[in-house]
């Protein structure tokens, strides 16, 4: 199942056409609505959100004391288990030094920043227990390696969503030093709703969906941070991506009799058209990085890395230093003082469908779109 054309490269090896954000746009209709009249809302499992938008588990975005913020302006909020808050009591003064190193000494600052200090499983319950008390959804995110340790710790703790985040998640992680992870087992036994990926075809989405994940997450992750296309030659521009995984979420809804699998776009998604396109394609909510890292009270002041940066032996990510466009409150909220598309990302998906004549984000879905390069 795809939307991409396929082509020949040479001799016996085809490939699809895909797209990316950039290469696609959203096409007016007949018909425009009052933007006050739109709804941004997101429901998944039992948890209600005014806004679609996911704060990525990033150091560099989300600590605890951001992701009560984040949470007060009506998005989800996901802490790095294994994150510098996880390893480090009071990890200030780290991110103090990875904002201010130099290009050439971060790479290794990086790494000897999350080598140095193994992930305390009691600090991450800690952190996690502390969101509850400020009244969030507490939402913590682990790698594939690490899921069958740390969740039970983070869910324990009292944990509301579990957000199991790699480059790339498949439904059985294999390794030959420890027992596989069978996602479809381990989800089964979790209390609360988990949320999984990346992933970036209709087939690996299908397989993931099929495990009981409430969740999908599509791409990567870090999109502005990530290098692994330069690495690893791995990469699935997002517009296809997305639409890919939307139809694999319609064909499980059928299959499964109506269980309903969110799609979350992770990457790629630094400006506000990136983002409404990214519903339009048929994601669900975004799960935004680069664009909540710009905030002026984000953890990372301004420094924004993944944990592709920080691999010991191949890094596939890198620390990018942005300018600080305003609060976490102006850049999700506005009002906006520039007309890039960093500020008021809620007001720009608001006028979005409000310009086109959608009243929520489901209708937006089926919104028409064109490929312009």
């Amino acid at each position: 199942m795809s939307s991409m054309s396929d082509i020949v490269i040479g001799g016996g090896k085809r490939a699809r056409r895909a797209y990316g954000l950039d290469e696609v746009a959203i096409a007016p209709s007949r018909r425009t609505r009052n933007w006050q009249e739109v709804s941004t809302s997101w429901t998944i499992d039992a948890y209600r959100f005014e806004l679609p938008f996911v704060a990525a588990p990033m150091d560099s975005v989300v600590s605890p004391d951001s992701a009560v913020t984040l949470s007060a302006l009506g998005m989800l909020a996901v802490l790095n288990g294994e994150g510098l808050w996880a390893r480090y009591e009071d990890p200030q003064a780290i991110l103090d030094r990875i904002a201010g190193a130099s290009t050439e000494e971060v790479g290794d600052l990086l790494r000897r920043a999350y080598s140095d200090a193994p992930v305390q499983p009691q600090l991450l319950a800690t952190r996690t227990a502390w969101l509850k008390t400020q009244g969030v959804v507490a939402a913590v995110a682990v790698s594939p390696h690490s899921t069958a340790e740390l969740v039970p710790v983070a869910v324990d703790a009292g944990a509301d969503m579990v957000i199991i985040r790699g480059s790339t998640v498949s439904a059985e992680h294999v390794s030959a030093d420890t027992n596989p992870l069978n996602l479809k087992d381990f989800i089964h036994r979790v209390e609360v709703p988990v949320i999984v990926g990346g992933c970036a075809t209709y087939q690996a989405a299908l397989h993931l969906m099929r495990t009981g994940a409430a969740g999908v997450l599509v791409g990567f992750g870090g999109g502005a941070t990530l290098t692994t296309a330069d690495v690893l030659g791995v990469r699935v521009p997002m517009a296809s991506a997305i639409a890919d995984v939307a139809a694999a979420r319609r064909d499980y809804l059928d299959e499964s009799g109506g269980r309903y699998v969110h799609v979350i776009a992770d990457g790629a998604m630094g400006r506000s058209g990136d983002i409404v396109k990214a519903f339009a394609c048929g994601a669900d909510a975004a799960m935004l990085g680069t664009a909540l890292a710009r905030a002026s009270d984000a953890p990372g002041s301004g420094a924004h890395w993944g944990a592709e940066a920080w691999h010991r032996h191949l890094p596939r990510g890198q620390r990018n230093l942005l300018p600080a466009v305003g609060t976490f409150a102006e850049v999700i909220n506005g009002p906006s003082r520039t007309a890039d598309g960093t500020m008021n990302l809620a007001g720009a998906l608001r006028k979005a469908l409000a310009t086109t004549g959608y009243s929520d984000l489901k209708e937006f879905q089926r919104v028409e779109m064109v490929v312009t390069q």
